[in-house]
């Protein structure tokens, strides 16, 4: 049978945060039903056409899936259960913000499968998320925390980031010692992108805000690696950190070039070698559907022939702390990385931003601070 993982992408808000360029919407409540009417008619389609189909993992993301009332989360998940055959104890995670739960919606959440949850803090000082225009503060995350661990939620990530404008490493500091404290499973640390046309953007450019120098937002991504990794948290890729046996497996399936497919607006799908995306339009994607269009939904975005595929392996590997191991990508492509891209990877090498032992080929110190470029020296 084809294993895949599945995505289903809930593009709704109670308001938008100031740095977000994500395909989100706030006040469009209205939209909700029909929309979620559409995913579970998109995946009966998709079921019809792929009979041999094996769910590896589950993955609710967003926009804000626990804004939505809790019996469309659960409806979805029913949907797939009664098209598909998932393999037992297979990761479902599903993303939430505090402030949007309660007792009854994560109790729907464990009833329905849902075994592991992805807690969007960002930081534990309230005046930084009022800054970002966060909906909760700490105080509501360690509520949210409290529930999740009495209903029985084991598998607990939180994300925290870093480079936040009138943020101090102690800020990071601080942070990140309540995490560890809670003993949570997982942790992502990202880095702030100023995305362009947000708000953000807006407000550092007319100098309302300002972000620390380039040095210090370095100096606290790598104080916050020291510090994880001090406390038995596996740093497996680049902004992710986990307890040994709790890696995100759906991401790491992504990271390893197998295939998803995706649900809903903005959804990316990755199969039989093409890389394709749904509309961006909540009334367009939800109005293909209603009349049996499911194809009009698709943007095809890469037809991947084996350059490419081996050259987005190395990406996607790069991403991993492990890097990209040279004998499965051997196995997987009958040749050496090292030999197919020698003049890159020497490159590299004499820059000081990826490194290899004959096993493996991984980014340096420097190449995890300008991971970026490394990618694009590949592409």
């Amino acid at each position: 049978m084809k294993e895949l993982g599945f995505y289903l992408h809930i593009p709704f808000c109670k308001s938008k945060c100031i740095y977000c360029d994500f395909n989100s919407f706030a006040q469009k409540d209205d939209c909700i039903e029909p929309y979620i009417k559409a995913v579970k008619k998109e995946i009966e389609e998709y079921a019809k056409q792929n009979k041999d189909v094996l769910i590896k993992t589950i993955y609710i993301g967003g926009g804000t899936p626990s804004y939505i009332k809790e019996k469309y989360i659960k409806e979805i998940i029913e949907t797939i259960r009664s098209n598909f055959e998932i393999i037992p104890n297979a990761e479902i995670t599903i993303e939430i913000n505090p402030g949007t739960v309660n007792r009854r919606k994560l109790n729907t959440y464990y009833k329905a499968g849902i075994n592991r949850l992805s807690i969007g803090l960002q930081s534990t000082n309230d005046k930084l998320l009022k800054q970002l225009g966060r909906v909760h503060d700490f105080e509501d995350f360690l509520e949210t925390l409290r529930l999740a661990n009495t209903i029985g939620f084991s598998n607990i990530s939180a994300d925290c980031m870093i480079g936040l404008p009138n943020q101090t490493i102690y800020d990071v500091e601080e942070t990140l010692n309540v995490l560890i404290n809670l003993r949570l499973t997982h942790i992502s640390v990202y880095s702030l992108i100023v995305e362009p046309n947000t708000p953000l953007e807006k407000k550092i450019n007319s100098g309302e805000l300002k972000l620390p120098d380039e040095e210090i937002e370095r100096y606290m991504y790598w104080f916050a690696k020291r510090k994880l990794e001090e406390n038995g948290y596996l740093h497996y890729e680049i902004s992710n950190f986990a307890k040994p046996l709790f890696r995100s497996k759906h991401n790491l399936d992504c990271w390893n070039q197998k295939e998803y497919k995706g649900f809903g607006v903005s959804a990316s799908s990755y199969e039989n070698e093409i890389r394709y995306t749904n509309i961006s339009s909540i009334e367009k994607y939800v109005e293909n559907v209603q009349n049996g269009q499911f194809k009009k939904n698709y943007i095809v975005e890469e037809k991947q022939d084996r350059e490419t595929m081996m050259k987005e392996y190395m990406l996607l590997g790069l991403r991993k702390i492990t890097g990209v191991s040279i004998n499965q990508f051997r196995k997987k492509f009958g040749t050496i990385p090292i030999f197919k891209y020698n003049k890159e990877i020497t490159k590299l090498t004499n820059e000081g931003l990826i490194e290899s032992n004959g096993i493996n080929i991984r980014l340096t110190k420097k190449g995890l601070d300008l991971a970026n470029l490394v990618w694009e020296e590949f592409v």
